[in-house]
Formats: structure tokens, sequence, C-alpha cells
């Protein structure tokens, strides 16, 4: 027997109030988008962390962003073997089939999986480097970068680069996709790499000429 329960009434109380108001006054949109399918703008990855709100960071509306979230906003590299994997699976949905002309990752400020990873690498987090630890070999993706941060001193200093490699380490292996190359290559994609402090609403965006992120 499936362990399902009852949905909370509170949720189902807001999905009323949602169906009597912003769908009945956008349903047109909303038949549209059922019918004609989904043309996203394009595709974001981001953080499953709850305080990270993509849309509304960006004002989008239903339809317009192909989004998927994992911890830490990571990507992994192009990876063949047969298995699966779920992140991979959206890259190449959102580049093949739905032809979207830009792909963002967007990292943040006091990112759990980050703070994991550097307790982890740093030898304080041994439950993280159990074979059996899902979270500790997602977090693997990220040994590279806490390499290159971990002798910046002060914590939170080094916490905030490493936020920040983990959207480079992403942009980095979005490149080993034969199909992502190819289109950024033709100039059918752009690739960006973000991070928003969630205390400030601050936005970062990476410059690959001068090689640091910068406020916009």
């Amino acid at each position: 027997m499936r362990p399902a329960r009852p949905l909370p009434g509170s949720l189902i109380q807001r999905y009323h109030g949602w169906k009597a108001t912003t769908f009945a006054e956008n349903a047109a949109w909303y038949r549209r988008l059922a019918t004609e399918g989904q043309r996203p703008r394009a595709m974001v990855i981001s953080c499953c962390d709850s305080r990270v709100h993509v849309t509304s960071i960006f004002g989008a509306e239903q339809g317009e962003f192909f989004i998927h979230r994992n911890i830490a906003n990571l990507v992994p590299p192009h990876e063949p073997d047969g298995l699966r994997h779920g992140t991979s699976a959206a890259i190449e949905y959102a580049v093949t089939a739905l032809k979207v002309s830009q792909i963002m990752v967007l990292g943040h400020s006091q990112c759990g999986g980050v703070q994991g990873c550097e307790a982890m690498c740093s030898g304080h987090a041994p439950e993280l480097e159990k074979a059996e630890s899902f979270v500790g070999r997602w977090m693997d993706l990220l040994r590279p970068g806490w390499e290159e941060v971990k002798d910046i001193p002060d914590q939170d200093e080094r916490l905030r680069a490493l936020e920040r490699r983990a959207v480079l380490t992403s942009l980095d292996n979005l490149m080993t996709f034969p199909f992502v190359a190819s289109a950024v290559e033709a100039g059918d994609l752009a690739l960006h790499g973000m991070w928003n402090d969630i205390t400030t609403g601050a936005l970062e965006v990476y410059d690959a000429a001068s090689d640091r992120f910068v406020v916009v």
C-alpha cells in the first residue's frame, strides 16, 4: 500500500484561492499554453532552496522559464553511461527539444549544499563521506572548487566564494555536453552565471571578460 496521506487543508484552501483569482483572470493564457505547448525563453538551473524564487526574481510568467532545481544548482559533466541522470536529461530536453536560447545558472547565499560541501571537504561531516550519501556524492562535483577556495581564512568569505564556484563549475560542465557546445558555438545558445544574495536581494552576474561576478 502506498503511504500517501490526504493533502493538508491549508494547501487545498490556497489552491482554491489561486483557481478563483490568478487562474480565472488568466484563463485564456493557460488555455493557450495547454493547446500550443510551451515555448520557454530560457532554462534556469537553480537550487532546491525554498528561499530562491526564480520566477519572482525575474518577474516571469507561466511558460517563460523551463526550470530545473537541484542541490546547489550543480550541473554534472556529460556522462553518457546509460544510467539515470535527471539534470542531464533536463538539459538535453531544454536544448534539443525546446530549443531554448539561454541557460541561466543561479546560485545563492547561505546555500546549505555548499555548506555541506565545505564541511565534508574539510573533514567535519563524515556522514557525507559515506558511499550511500546521495548529498555527499552529489557535492563531490564541487570538490575541485573547494580546493581553489579552501585557503581563504574567513569562513563566510570562503563560503561565498564556494557558492560562486558552484556556478562556474556548472557553466564549465555545461560545455562538456556536445549539443550544448555546438549550440553555443553556432550562436543559438548563450550561457549565464548568476549569484543571488537572499539577504539583500542583490544579483551578481558572471562576466567572462573580467572573470568575476559583477552586481547588476
